[in-house]
């Protein structure tokens, strides 16, 4: 005895074997979508055998309509507060409905559809606007807090804790300019924004900065965005970093004092020693303005002068054993960010600790990983391609690194990013399904296919884009 549970999310599959790459969207909007079933009680099933209705779920919706309520527009909310009453619905598409709603009860107007992915707001400007260094600071032996004011003397859009700015820094005037991302490490403001920046010994965008960079100098940055920011509630919040991973929570714990929380808060940290140890009297000074705020450092390297109790509070690495040590709450909200390695180990650690997935958010440094399903997953560079690049415009993709050109013999933005080993993200490869959902930093796009419902401005679907001008992805 079966249970039907929820729609079948149509993918590129379909596509390939009716070769028909515009099926998946094509079966959305007529409304055919597939199904799943629970299994209620085993048995044998096979050809040929009978198949018998024997009750309707509640509110007595079909397949189509639900589908088409999270896929297109013009779904009322009492369509979806039915929805919502019908028990068998599974948990992912009950979580997609209750965030429609609830943007839908928002006071502000937004565009996009939450259902689908978390999608940003536009960004307060388009592409990049020059902003003047107006000073710089040593926070480390390798870490450099550059100060960057509006050029124009305009107040500044109030970034979100957590929250990053692209720089387009002229590295070679013989080369296309580099394109780096640095999040924003200071309270949020109208006057000011800061970055802090580890000087990399082969890194072309901290070199520049750390060693050509000077007071007064104009940088190209772009207007603040990304999704890891604080949320607000009531339960404990931990901010553990390690490394330049400091910078993102370091301005949500500057928030947090400023508005005098009163949650408890956690500030869990991991340098090599007292020398990499970028905010240390920063973050003292900010916990002590918190009735709830508690600290506690790591050095893995810890040096001769550096001094117990005072500077840190143990050597080794951050883990779950520690945390369960250290008495940290498990139904905290955690917020990570540091090395790839760092974080896996920690994502992994608190998944077998018993944390709940929706209270770990992190931010990584660099490519995001990729969504490729019915692919295997092989690692690779990100590289311009390898044969003579088109004549369209520039395509830049600023977690890689990289910028090429254009060429038409690409259906769309995804493909371009395939063929330069890019770590893309995608499902329909269509515009159904959002999951190719990408910030457009810079630039304009066409869509060939028309997607089903358009992203929020500031985003672009590359599964079905094309290059209007000159772009920059945050891929």
């Amino acid at each position: 005895m079966f249970e039907v549970t929820q729609p079948r999310v149509t993918c590129y599959r379909v596509g390939i074997r009716m070769n028909e790459p515009r099926m998946p969207a094509l079966l959305v909007a007529h409304h055919r979508p597939g199904f799943y079933f629970r299994v209620l009680q085993e048995g044998e099933v096979g050809a040929n055998d009978d198949i018998m209705k024997i009750a309707d779920g509640p509110e007595r919706i079909t397949v189509a309509e639900i589908d088409a309520f999270l896929y297109l527009p013009g779904h009322s909310r009492e369509q979806l507060e039915r929805a919502l009453r019908i028990p068998a619905l599974s948990k992912g598409w009950q979580s997609s409905f209750q965030t429609i709603l609830v943007q839908e009860s928002s006071a502000k107007t937004v565009l996009g559809n939450p259902g689908l992915a978390n999608e940003e707001q536009a960004p307060a400007w388009p592409g990049f606007k020059q902003m003047r260094v107006a000073h710089i600071r040593r926070e480390s032996d390798s870490v450099t807090s550059f100060v960057l004011v509006p050029s124009d003397g305009q107040p500044l859009p109030v970034f979100q804790p957590g929250q990053f700015v692209v720089l387009r820094l002229p590295v070679d005037p013989n080369k296309p300019p580099v394109l780096r991302s640095y999040s924003l490490s200071d309270v949020p403001g109208v006057d000011y924004f800061r970055i802090s920046v580890k000087s990399e010994a082969n890194g072309m965008g901290s070199s520049f900065l750390c060693n050509r960079v000077r007071e007064g100098d104009l940088l190209d940055v772009s207007a603040p965005r990304g999704s890891f920011t604080l949320r607000s509630g009531e339960t404990p919040l931990v901010l553990l970093s390690a490394g330049i991973g400091a910078t993102p929570v370091m301005s949500m714990l500057h928030v947090l004092a400023t508005n005098k929380s009163e949650r408890q808060v956690w500030w869990i940290y991991a340098a090599r020693n007292r020398s990499e140890h970028p905010f240390a009297q920063e973050s003292r000074s900010l916990l002590k303005q918190l009735s709830r705020g508690r600290s506690y450092i790591v050095y893995s390297r810890s040096s001769s002068t550096d001094r117990p109790e005072m500077d840190f509070d143990a050597t080794g690495h951050i883990d779950t054993a520690l945390l369960e040590r250290i008495e940290v709450p498990r139904d905290s909200d955690f917020y990570l960010c540091g090395p790839s390695a760092f974080l896996q180990n920690m994502v992994d650690g608190l998944r077998n600790w018993g944390v709940p997935t929706e209270n770990v958010h992190t931010e990584v440094f660099g490519a995001l990983e990729g969504i490729t399903p019915g692919m295997a997953r092989v690692e690779h560079t990100p590289h311009v391609p390898e044969w003579a690049p088109g004549s369209g415009p520039s395509v830049s993709f600023a977690r890689s690194g990289i910028t090429t050109a254009w060429d038409s013999k690409y259906q769309s933005l995804l493909e371009l990013a395939e063929a330069c080993d890019v770590p893309v993200r995608w499902s329909c490869r269509t515009g159904v399904c959002h999951t190719c959902m990408t910030g457009l930093i810079g630039g304009s796009i066409s869509y060939d296919p028309e997607p089903l419902e358009k992203p929020t401005p500031g985003n672009v679907l590359v599964c079905c884009s094309q290059p209007d001008s000159n772009v920059t992805l945050d891929l």
